[in-house]
C-alpha cells in the first residue's frame, strides 16, 4: 500500500514527533506533583526515565501505545508502509525496555509503566502512581 503523503510531508511528521515533554508525559507530571510527590527529569539513569523520584528510589517511564507495542488497540497497529523496517524498530524499542528494567533493577532502582492509552482514565493513573510509590 502506498502512502498517503509524499516523502517530503511524511520526513516532516516524523521530525515533528517528539521524545520529551510529550502531552502524556505531561499529563502524567500534573497527577504526580497533584499527589504531592515531587520528582527530577533530567536523569542519566539507564533509559532516561520520564520522571524519577530519589527519594524512593523509583522512577516513572510514559510510554506511547505505538512506540512501544502495547497490547491496546494503538499498540498492534501495523505500519502499511515498510513494515519489515518499522516492526524491527518497534521491537527493538520492546528489546531496550525489558533490558533497562533489568538495569534499574539490577542497581536497586524499582519502576512503573504507564501506558499512554490508561490516560483515558486519570484515576487509574493516580492509583497506580500513589500504590507505586507507597509499595
Amino acid at each position: 500500500m502506498a502512502d498517503v503523503h509524499s516523502p517530503e510531508a511524511r520526513s516532516r511528521n516524523m521530525a515533528a514527533i517528539r521524545s520529551r515533554n510529550t502531552k502524556p508525559e505531561i499529563a502524567v507530571r500534573k497527577i504526580a506533583h497533584a499527589l504531592g510527590y515531587r520528582f527530577r527529569l533530567s536523569s542519566r539513569l539507564p533509559g532516561r526515565p520520564d520522571l524519577v523520584l530519589p527519594r524512593y528510589r523509583k522512577v516513572i517511564f510514559v510510554h506511547g501505545c505505538f512506540w512501544h507495542m502495547h497490547d491496546c488497540r494503538h499498540g498492534r497497529v501495523k505500519p502499511a508502509t515498510r513494515p519489515e523496517f518499522w516492526l524491527k524498530k518497534l521491537q527493538q524499542n520492546v528489546e531496550r525496555d525489558n533490558r533497562v528494567q533489568k538495569l534499574l533493577a539490577a542497581v536497586g532502582w524499582r519502576s512503573l509503566v504507564i501506558w499512554e492509552c490508561w490516560l483515558a482514565d486519570p484515576e487509574k493513573v493516580r492509583e497506580s502512581i500513589r500504590s507505586f510509590i507507597s509499595s
